[in-house]
């Protein structure tokens, strides 16, 4: 994204001798850096996915969404960040109109699709944590829900660009295309004004609001839950740690993004430089590559059978793979509950 594009971005996405906005060796990082991210990404969504089909162990409510979400990086990291890494090599974008409309479509569909996916595990992760005794549950079928309430939301709100409403034009240094966030036409400026609050903010306020009350939740436990030497509740320390991980991520990756295109909407006139436009570009891009790590790796059961498919059988961590972290937190909260008498859990 950039301002300087507001005009004649129609045509830019067809003229591949555009000024160049980048030193030739300025490009050449850039694809470098989405080339890592995009190998990566797609080599660990692979093993996610083939390892959640080998092992039935791993075949739980939340895992559903932990491959969708899966399926969701591969497919940016695919039809997004190598076109992204070839068209930032050669210098310009050479796919042309219709490479854009397509270019643009399949990351914000995947995209989209993925940002729901996180708030379904963080719904389920809340229920999980919060609610151990049975009163609520997350079963198969809501994950499966989840999952194609994901796929269907994006898919309604990212086709109108393809039929006139809003539009799809590149950004940032002309490597990319994606929603036209700058254009003032009326059309345009409702499309992405619905666009913003359906797919940006309502996702991140669901995430927000469940990983706060998943740490307000343990917060509470762990206070309860003091052993006799004083130290914490292992497992629930270690749940927190990756909650504050998985939010530190999301707002690292998507927050700037979505920052910079509220920006311009609201002030049309606000210049921001075409390579500090592509910052936030290539982050929530790189969020194929952290996604797999953060909600996958870092979840000690799928570790324990991802690691050995790696390594031929072998495996340095010992820890049992059938105990999975929300697993284990759901244990803990149930023993303080029985302990705390339901006062420690209810809000």
């Amino acid at each position: 994204m950039e301002t300087a594009l507001l005009q004649g971005n129609s045509s830019s996405s067809n003229d591949p001798h555009d000024t160049e906005l980048l030193s030739r060796t300025g490009y050449t990082i850039l694809a470098v850096i989405m080339g890592v991210f995009s190998v990566v990404g797609i080599i660990l969504n692979i093993l996610v996915i083939v390892v959640t089909v080998r092992h039935r162990q791993l075949r739980q409510p939340l895992s559903y969404a932990l491959v969708n979400l899966a399926i969701c990086d591969l497919s940016c990291a695919v039809f997004g960040g190598l076109p992204t890494t070839v068209t930032s090599a050669m210098g310009y974008f050479s796919l042309g109109r219709v490479g854009c409309l397509l270019e643009g479509f399949t990351v914000s569909f995947f995209g989209i699709a993925s940002l729901c996916t996180i708030g379904v595990i963080s719904v389920e992760r809340y229920i999980v944590v919060c609610y151990p005794m049975g009163g609520v549950l997350f079963q198969t079928r809501h994950a499966v829900a989840g999952v194609v309430l994901s796929w269907v939301w994006s898919f309604i709100w990212n086709t109108p660009p393809l039929f006139g409403w809003g539009s799809y034009e590149l950004e940032g240094i002309k490597s990319s295309c994606a929603p036209n966030w700058y254009s003032r036409d009326v059309g345009n400026m409702s499309y992405i004004l619905i666009y913003f609050c359906l797919c940006f903010a309502v996702p991140f306020s669901i995430i927000m609001v469940s990983y706060s009350q998943l740490l307000w939740t343990l917060r509470k436990v762990t206070k309860l839950r003091v052993s006799e030497a004083g130290s914490k509740n292992r497992a629930e320390t270690q749940v927190a740690r990756m909650v504050v991980v998985m939010v530190f991520t999301f707002l690292v990756t998507w927050l700037p993004y979505a920052a910079m295109a509220l920006a311009v909407i609201i002030d049309s006139s606000l210049y921001i430089d075409p390579v500090i436009a592509t910052v936030p570009v290539y982050l929530a891009k790189s969020s194929t590559l952290y996604n797999p790590i953060i909600y996958v790796f870092m979840n000690r059961q799928f570790r324990g059978y991802a690691i050995p498919t790696v390594l031929c059988g072998w495996n340095p961590w010992t820890s049992d793979p059938q105990m999975a972290e929300g697993e284990t937190t759901v244990v803990t909260l149930n023993k303080s509950q029985k302990v705390s008498s339901k006062q420690s859990l209810k809000e």
